[in-house]
């Protein structure tokens, strides 16, 4: 793993949470961020885990320009919950998957500076997910970490999330491994909730129908009764 410079505590020394830049090159990049960021989120939620998106990723003691800033990052084995920023040797963990929304702009960066760097800070998988379709014809590319170096991901899992991924359309799929159920986006979310809604409330006007129908019905034997009643006759006495 690349060394985590120390350096004397006297010094300040400052570690920026932003450069102004812009968090993504275009619409289509920072929303299949934002649903990759959400999505992720939901899915780790109670677990020992923190998930970042676009913020800047320390992994130098005292050199803060050594950085680099993540467009999803999801790290194991740390406190929930978000960071300004995140420092490796101050939280003791290296980030176990990193996605990067890509682009023809990005390509170079992403594929060499990008991909050298998580390898060496042992990044167990790095995905490149280009929703543009400008250099990656099949969209999503993955990188598993075998030994100190990055293959090719073919089976489309992800080792650590315990997730299967897909492309649909211009933003990554996630779909559990062991139930096989897709993780909604928050717009798919919402839409199963407002279903869930509706049924449940439907399901309850027709128990409320039955329960009306079951007093009715039980009104009627009253009624039935007292004119028995009436004509001299008991009807808890009837035969047969």
């Amino acid at each position: 793993m690349t060394s985590l410079l120390p350096i004397s505590q006297s010094v300040d020394v400052v570690y920026p949470s932003s450069d102004g830049e812009p968090v993504a090159e275009t619409y289509l990049h920072f929303y299949a961020l934002l649903v990759t960021l959400e999505v992720l989120r939901q899915y780790l939620e109670g677990q020992q885990a923190t998930i970042l998106g676009n913020q800047f990723l320390y992994y130098a003691q005292g050199y803060p320009k050594l950085r680099v800033a993540p467009d999803v990052m999801v790290i194991f084995d740390v406190a929930p919950g978000g960071r300004d920023n995140y420092k490796i040797w101050e939280e003791g963990q290296t980030p176990s998957v990193i996605f990067e929304m890509t682009s023809e702009g990005t390509k170079n960066q992403d594929e060499t500076f990008k991909k050298t760097l998580y390898e060496q800070l042992e990044v167990k998988e790095y995905w490149l997910f280009d929703p543009k379709g400008e250099w990656i014809p099949e969209q999503l590319r993955g990188y598993r970490l075998r030994g100190d170096i990055y293959e090719p991901i073919t089976d489309g899992r992800s080792d650590p999330l315990k997730l299967r991924l897909e492309v649909d359309g211009q933003l990554i799929a996630f779909y559990r491994e062991d139930t096989g159920e897709k993780l909604l986006i928050p717009g798919e979310l919402a839409q199963a909730l407002r279903e869930e809604s509706k049924a449940r409330q439907e399901a309850e006007a027709r128990a409320e129908e039955a329960r009306q129908r079951a007093e009715q019905a039980e009104l009627q034997v009253q009624q039935l009764k007292e004119q028995l009643r009436s004509l001299g006759v008991d009807p808890d006495n009837l035969p047969g």
